[in-house]
């Protein structure tokens, strides 16, 4: 057998009732024989036989269940098993016995925590999992810290050493549910963590982490005193705080501990039945922010996890080999390891399940590497940088020369010079379906230049301008046709040229013909930044460098008079001069712009629709086309979810990734729902995954005020700039992904509200059950709950409150026949008296694991110290504490349909009562009351009726200011009706 096939099942204990195990299991498939391996805290071995292949599983424990998940050859969830084993106890731990056979299909594994154990027998072939009970739970008199499998002394089978909360040690015979033998430490104290050694009776060892910053190492062997309590062999001091965690590798002869005071200490203890005196420290390691909760020892590696939701990869040289952060929230509560894969699984607080990968000590071929761009043989300093492929780039300098670097051969070539485009110079570079490159250039005299880089003589060059060329941007032709594509430039006076630029087979430059000429609206900085087209309503979407974006028509059939309405509220006097707003008006002069075709009167077009500012001034970075929404970036650390609706813009969502990542520059949506963001953290760029909540890449660029490039292939990442004159790339050349999810989290920190918004049934007639959760992290989450099959999917995620979310409530919904979709409205409150309205569209969507698809599509929202600052209240007469909170929301349907009332309970003492005015996307707040002198906890609505009185409606007479109701109580999201294959119950 090799190493990997002897490995058994691991498994690491974490905190507040998690714990983790990777587990091999065997199913016959074949003749072949593959080792699947695993791993342990304990010796084992790996199932392995003939006509066997191994099945790597993890097992998670969570509150008193077990969940089984299979995991494929890349660390991806096969398939889960869910099962409640230990009633009302946490699961602290999970210890697999050796197997006798190493072409057992079963493995025995023993659940234990708080005072409860049982034993279970895991079988598992190919996907199907199943867990069977050995014995009923067991109760203990005292807390189980640990466990080891022990071999009787008649070859039974059924005995654990158990080691106890209050430093004792317990011979226990599950079958028989009775304690053999118990014995005590001469130590008294209770024990944070406790670590068991030996296969017997006799030869076990306890080492025990104190109350008081100790460890203890004791054996059972040795003899009592007359308190029939046994003296400890060593106490190893160092730490300052209370130990969290302990492991030992035998192989080495090393301990490690994880303690209070934010250290991992190793130290050298040699063999634990005769340890080394004194106990000398090899390491103390400081990396994480706060408490380290748990520590495992590998041959290459250890591994510590933390409360700063960090799990870090250190080598026994001290050092940070890796650092996984993508838990949200304060914890990382429980990892295990597959040593032979490189794998480590980690359970946080947010209830997530991670499977990351250990890089190896082979380079992996990421690294950051200097080109050397010196002029003495190169014309010129680098002013812009493009990437062409994985292996070739394009470099432009202010002498107007082009050159070529091949990252294979590491090689430098010129490609074309022309002293027309030196100084100032634009490039920019497309790839087409046909693998034809072309590139195109822009000076300060209006010209642009297209040629293919093949042949970079046959160019084809036009003067559009009588000013430079402010911006180029490629895009896909919306004809779809490869040996097509269209080129937008900016020149003076907002004036934005659509160019088809098509080629022959040869890639020669065939034409390069202008089909629309459009007009930006009049601003300070007036060109545009990105282009993306909308094939099926005949538009395109621009994004321009004031912030703002524009919708054009595809086709030229309007006439040349237009107008661009002025917008209420927007735009300011440095924009608007002359006070008029944002006018423009067509009088047939176009401002700056030459016709290369003698078409002096070839119609102007404006927008059709404008959001102006939408990304503040600072810019819209790029636009990107996505399932039917509109999505764009900006430097306001932000993007936004936008729609077409009758040819008008409108913004569903503003989303923010992440903290800090104050410039967002591209959107990428990569296979499998994974949305990367491109952007810029100080001087930092930034590479985010918003599914795995991790930042991928962080290079030390100087900042996005630069020319830079990145590229995204298959096998590998390229992000190339210009720093300090000379050329910079960074590659990865990773293999798989870096991690992968084996559940989705939910909240970072504690839930304060659910609400049920209703039951949709799928194609398969499964009822899911759709709930809203709110947290203090500041987040809303919508989620799918099936109960057939014991899952949980989270379909959006709301993060727009700046503090935390206490108070949820959902308003009656219907179901709309135009986009077959049950639509709700959702409010949200909490810290800093804000206050969220959202549309929620919920429909059937088969290709989602849950089966359903959820569009989240921004309101309204309310902040109390805005609107006295809308109420002009420059001396604050009514003052407003800004740590006021809305503890509880109510909604109260009003006497007409598309107005809905909502009361709050807030901490100030009193009822708010507010209005919601869906057509107008406003929230009023039209009545309030100091009667409460306290805070107020909760505000519920119901029905009142005045006795003798059938009618209905209207506010209860006598009762001046009273916001009862005579009418039917609203119908609540779980009162309704039930519709098959996607309508809503």
């Amino acid at each position: 057998m090799t190493a990997d096939r002897q490995t058994g099942l691991w498994q690491t204990r974490g905190r507040s009732g998690a714990a983790f195990a990777a587990a091999p299991t065997a199913a016959v498939k074949g003749r072949d024989a593959r080792c699947g391996g695993g791993c342990c805290a304990g010796p084992g071995r790996a199932l392995l036989g003939r006509g066997m292949t191994l099945i790597t599983c993890c097992l998670l424990g969570e509150g008193p269940n077990v969940v089984v998940y299979s995991l494929d050859a890349d660390g991806g969830a096969a398939g889960s098993h869910w099962q409640r084993v230990l009633r009302n106890h946490r699961i602290h731990g999970i210890k697999e016995r050796r197997s006798l056979s190493s072409e057992a299909e079963q493995r025995t594994l023993a659940v234990f925590g708080g005072k409860g154990l049982i034993v279970l027998e895991l079988c598992a072939r190919g996907k199907e999992v199943s867990l069977t009970e050995l014995c009923q739970l067991c109760e203990l008199h005292d807390w189980i810290w640990d466990l080891q499998w022990l071999a009787g002394s008649t070859g039974t089978l059924t005995h654990v050493g158990l080691a106890l909360g209050h430093n004792s040690v317990a011979l226990y015979d599950y079958a028989s549910h009775r304690t053999l033998r118990e014995v005590h430490c001469e130590e008294k104290c209770i024990l944070y963590s406790a670590y068991l050694v030996g296969d017997s009776w006799d030869e076990l060892v306890v080492v025990a982490g104190t109350v008081f910053n100790q460890l203890v190492v004791w054996r059972m062997a040795d003899g009592s005193n007359e308190e029939a309590r046994i003296k400890p062999q060593r106490r190893v001091s160092g730490h300052d705080g209370v130990i969290f965690s302990i492991c030992y590798l035998k192989s080495k002869g090393i301990l490690a501990s994880a303690s209070d005071d934010r250290s991992i200490r190793v130290w050298d203890v040699g063999d634990l039945q005769a340890p080394r005196d004194p106990v000398r420290c090899l390491l103390v390691c400081y990396g994480h922010q706060s408490r380290v909760w748990s520590v495992r020892l590998l041959s290459d590696y250890f591994i510590s996890i933390g409360e700063d939701a960090t799990c870090i990869v250190w080598n026994y040289n001290g050092e940070v080999v890796q650092s996984f952060r993508g838990h949200k929230g304060r914890s990382v509560r429980a990892v295990a390891v597959h040593e032979a894969r490189g794998w480590v699984a980690t359970g946080g607080a947010d209830t997530g399940v991670r499977l990351w990968h250990i890089r190896g000590p082979e380079p992996n071929g990421n690294g950051l590497v200097q080109l050397n761009f010196s002029p003495p043989h190169r014309n010129g300093s680098p002013k812009a940088v493009k990437l062409v492929d994985a292996s070739h780039l394009l470099v432009m300098t202010d002498a107007g020369a082009i050159y070529s670097y091949d990252l294979a051969s590491k090689r430098w070539a010129l490609v074309m010079e022309d002293a027309n485009y030196q100084s100032y110079c634009l490039l920019e570079v497309v790839q087409l379906a046909n693998g034809i490159v072309l590139c195109a250039m822009g000076n300060l005299t209006g010209h642009v230049k297209v040629f293919p880089l093949c042949c970079p003589t046959e160019s084809e060059e036009k003067r559009l301008y009588e000013g430079k060329v402010h911006s180029l941007s490629w895009a896909a032709c919306p004809r779809g046709d490869p040996s097509r594509h269209v080129l937008f430039a900016s020149g003076p006076g907002g004036v934005l040229l659509w160019l088809e630029v098509s080629c022959c087979s040869s890639g020669r430059v065939a034409s390069v013909v202008e089909k629309c000429c459009y007009l930006l609206p009049v601003c300070r900085h007036r060109w545009h930044t990105s282009v993306a087209f909308l094939p099926e309503e005949g538009l395109l979407v621009c994004g321009d460098r004031r912030g703002s974006l524009l919708l054009f028509p595809c086709s030229t059939a309007l006439g040349s008079a237009f107008s661009i309405c002025s917008v209420p509220g927007q735009g300011d006097a440095a924009d608007d001069p002359v006070g008029h707003g944002l006018v423009c008006k067509d009088s047939g002069d176009k401002p700056g712009l030459i016709s290369s075709q003698g078409e002096g009167n070839r119609p102007i077009q404006g927008p059709i629709s404008l959001l102006f500012g939408l990304h503040g001034k600072l810019g819209v970075t790029s636009v990107t086309c996505h399932d039917g929404f509109v999505y764009s970036t900006g430097r306001d650390g932000c993007y936004r979810q936008v729609r077409v609706q009758d040819r008008q813009l409108q913004v569903l969502r503003k989303l923010k990734p992440c903290k800090g990542l104050e410039w967002i520059e591209q959107l990428h949506f990569a296979p499998g729902g994974n949305l990367l963001v491109l952007g810029f953290h100080a001087s930092h760029f930034v590479l985010w995954s918003s599914r795995t909540n991790e930042k991928l890449h962080s290079v030390p660029c100087g900042g996005g005020h630069r020319s830079w490039s990145y590229g995204r292939w298959l096998a590998s990442e390229v992000f190339a700039y210009i720093k300090s004159g000379d050329v910079f790339i960074y590659q990865s050349r990773g293999g798989p992904g870096r991690q992968h999810l084996l559940r989705e989290p939910l909240h970072g920190r504690e839930l304060t509200c659910v609400r049920h918004v209703g039951t949709i049934r799928t194609r398969g007639c499964c009822p899911v059950d759709i709930l809203v959760t709110s947290s203090e992290d500041m987040t809303a989450n919508v989620i799918a709950v099936s109960e057939s099959s014991y899952s949980l999917a989270p379909l959006a995620a709301i993060g727009d409150h700046i503090s935390s979310v206490r108070a949820l409530a959902v308003a009656s919904g219907s179901w709309q026949e135009e986009t077959a979709a049950w639509s709700a409205l959702l409010f949200s409150a909490g810290g800093r008296a804000e206050i969220e309205c959202y549309r929620l569209l919920l429909s059937c969507d088969h290709d989602a694991r849950s089966g359903v698809a959820c569009q989240v599509v921004h309101v309204a929202s309310h902040q109390l110290d805005e609107h006295w600052d809308h109420m002009r209240n420059k001396h604050r007469v009514i003052k407003m504490d800004p740590e006021t909170r809305y503890m509880s929301i109510a909604v109260v349907a009003g006497t007409d349909e598309s107005c809905l009332f909502l009361a709050a309970a807030c901490s100030d003492g009193s009822v708010r009562i507010f209005l919601m005015l869906e057509p107008a996307q406003k929230l009023l707040l039209v009545a309030e009351s100091f009667h409460h002198q306290r805070c107020v906890l909760k505000v519920e609505t119901f029905m009142h009726r005045v006795a003798g009185d059938r009618s209905s409606g209207g506010p209860v007479p006598g009762c001046p200011g009273s916001q009862l109701w005579r009418e039917r109580p609203p119908c609540s999201a779980d009162s309704g009706r039930t519709i098959s294959c996607g309508q809503w119950r």
